[in-house]
């Protein structure tokens, strides 16, 4: 077995940002994303109940125009202005 991997403290924070910059409601941050989630689990991830997939961090990464490593990193913030242009290739 493995040790517990820490969870980045400002997740939920950072994805409640994106929705709201965004100006979406749940439901249309699922519709943008593409994925097959419920209104209930982004509001999970929105409060830190539920901590996101490898695939939901990236959607939400891709819907803001980001890295993914902005997301994760407690120590980076998001940019001021979303969706951003990222500086790299997809």
């Amino acid at each position: 077995m493995g040790y517990p991997r820490p969870r980045p403290e400002r997740l939920s924070e950072k994805l409640l940002q994106i929705r709201t910059a965004l100006g979406l409601s749940q439901n249309e941050l699922i519709s943008r994303m593409g994925l097959d989630l419920t209104q209930n689990r982004i509001s999970g991830y929105e409060l830190g109940r539920n901590e996101p997939t490898l695939d939901v961090l990236l959607s939400y990464a891709r819907v803001a125009g980001v890295c993914l490593e902005r997301l994760v990193d407690d120590e980076l913030d998001l940019p001021d202005t979303l969706p951003a242009k990222t500086k790299h290739k997809a």
